[in-house]
């Protein structure tokens, strides 16, 4: 049997890719690898291979990956060169232990040089040094996460019902950041799947005002949209205290745990039509229809984004 090894466990997406790979798979097929021994622990104890480790050092890294055929690569929460570092140092230390594949979580529309998210450069770096490894690999290229617009909405609910951003009429197939757990879960497990570029997207493409009637309906509120200009965006972010990039101090508790400098340069990916990708692969690679916007308005409590559990912040 295939030994599936998964990264960034103890984190939100892969906790839960976790927690899915034991669904689908016997503990004595796994290797769960993540920064935060207590975090482990509890997969150690149902028969889980554990390790720790930081990708920020390539020394004795690839021992940590020994065994393993298939890695899960989740993208790191920080932006910049050091992701790439980091990343790097991952793809670098898999090839020398003998991994085969790696299983990689990207963005959507990475390679298109015209795309302006910044999130989407380290994407791009990565996917290109992973296929110039020569390894195996399935590049799981993802929407945006639904939660982060759900508890950006709910934000804006309590703050005066007009949720404000840059993104216009441009649109997205936001999907769960649970399904986008179980794309590398199954994916970790595809032994069939070979050099492939998959497109996790949800259940319908639509715009942010779409997003927000959806939310109204489904919880009984009165959001309303105005957009508005890129810098404007960043000073919403500003007077919310989030840092413009990850090198800034996030607050405990945040309702936008990430850098605005990432969210408004997404939202004009968004309204200038480079985030609009709308695929079936999701359906293809798992068996499973997304979950829709309206299914997780509906249960809005299990649909938050929560905090961020990077210890590079």
């Amino acid at each position: 049997m295939t030994k599936v090894l998964l990264t960034g466990v103890g984190g939100n997406l892969g906790t839960q890719a976790a927690e899915d790979l034991l669904h689908l798979t016997d503990p004595k097929n796994l290797i769960f690898v993540g920064y935060d021994e207590a975090a482990l622990a509890k997969y150690a104890e149902k028969g889980v291979d554990t390790r720790q480790a930081d990708f920020n050092h390539l020394e004795g890294l690839a021992d940590k990956f020994m065994g393993a055929d298939v890695l899960g690569l989740i993208s790191m929460p920080f932006v910049g060169q050091k992701r790439q570092q980091a990343q790097q140092n991952v793809v670098d230390a898999a090839k020398a232990a003998g991994v085969k594949k790696i299983v990689y979580t990207s963005l959507v529309n990475a390679q298109d040089p015209t795309n302006p998210s910044k999130e989407k450069i380290d994407h791009a770096f990565t996917e290109k040094y992973i296929v110039d490894s020569g390894l195996d690999y399935i590049f799981l290229r993802n929407s945006q996460y639904a939660e982060a617009m759900i508890t950006n909405y709910f934000t804006f609910v309590k703050n005066g019902g007009v949720m404000m951003n840059n993104q216009g009429d441009g649109k997205m197939a936001y999907i769960s950041r649970k399904d986008c757990a179980k794309a590398m879960a199954y994916a970790l497990l595809a032994d069939d799947l070979h050099h492939q570029i998959l497109n996790i997207n949800g259940a319908e493409l639509m715009t942010i005002s779409d997003f927000i009637k959806i939310g109204n309906e489904q919880t009984g509120n009165h959001v309303t949209y105005k957009e508005v200009t890129d810098e404007e965006d960043y000073q919403i972010f500003d007077a919310m205290g989030v840092p413009r990039t990850t090198d800034g101090q996030f607050k405990k508790g945040s309702e936008a745990p990430f850098s605005s400098e990432g969210m408004v340069t997404f939202g004009q990916a968004i309204r200038e039509g480079k985030m609009d990708t709308f695929t079936d692969d999701f359906k293809k690679l798992t068996g499973d229809d997304p979950i829709t916007v309206a299914e997780m308005f509906a249960h809005s409590d299990d649909y938050q984004i929560g905090e961020r559990h990077s210890k590079d912040d």
